[in-house]
């Protein structure tokens, strides 16, 4: 059987609808398929450089970490405990007649420890008479105070010379937890 001109014409024009035709519906969907796996190229990019970016932050936030905890235990060393109040007032006026002691200071007397409570802390101010015959041992009483563990912050100082003495007051504050609220703490948690 033979094709006849016209045929051939026929069928190469059959022939070029079709591959248009088919062109025009396989070409989008093959965009679209591209237009996609771009995308998804784009987002596992983007998601590698953030873990890129989380792994080099890694070595520095564990050094914030071990900053803070070291501030956390430095901090929680300078506050006084103690299961009573009373008791933390006592290691409270312990500490600075101890203090006083080692500084070759005597002290005249002291007075009853007063409390602040505020927000889950309470400060406890001591007040203390001393005297002493060399002026030097007030400088190593404070230089103690100043080194304390748990710290004794001084909030008042005075020096008075009388002849061949030295007399003065002191009131120093010191830290503590509410004690109370954390047995209140406690008791919601159990």
């Amino acid at each position: 059987m033979q094709i006849s001109k016209s045929e051939k014409k026929i069928l190469l024009l059959g022939g070029l609808v079709l591959v248009l035709f088919m062109s025009a519906s396989v070409s989008p969907t093959i965009r679209a398929l591209y237009n996609e796996r771009e995308g998804d190229i784009e987002r596992v990019r983007l998601d590698i450089e953030r873990e890129r970016r989380l792994i080099d932050n890694t070595a520095s936030w564990r050094e914030r970490r071990v900053e803070a905890e070291a501030v956390a235990s430095d901090l929680e060393s300078q506050i006084f405990s103690g299961d009573t109040i009373p008791i933390i007032e006592a290691n409270i006026q312990r500490a600075l007649s101890q203090h006083a002691r080692n500084s070759q200071i005597t002290v005249s007397s002291t007075r009853l420890a007063e409390r602040l409570e505020a927000q889950g802390w309470l400060l406890i101010s001591q007040e203390m008479s001393f005297r002493t015959l060399d002026d030097g041992n007030t400088i190593r009483f404070l230089q103690l105070l100043e080194e304390s563990s748990p710290r004794l912050w001084v909030r008042e100082f005075s020096l008075n010379r009388s002849r061949n003495q030295y007399s003065g007051s002191i009131t120093v504050v010191g830290f503590a937890r509410n004690l109370d609220d954390e047995t209140q703490r406690t008791e919601i948690n159990s």
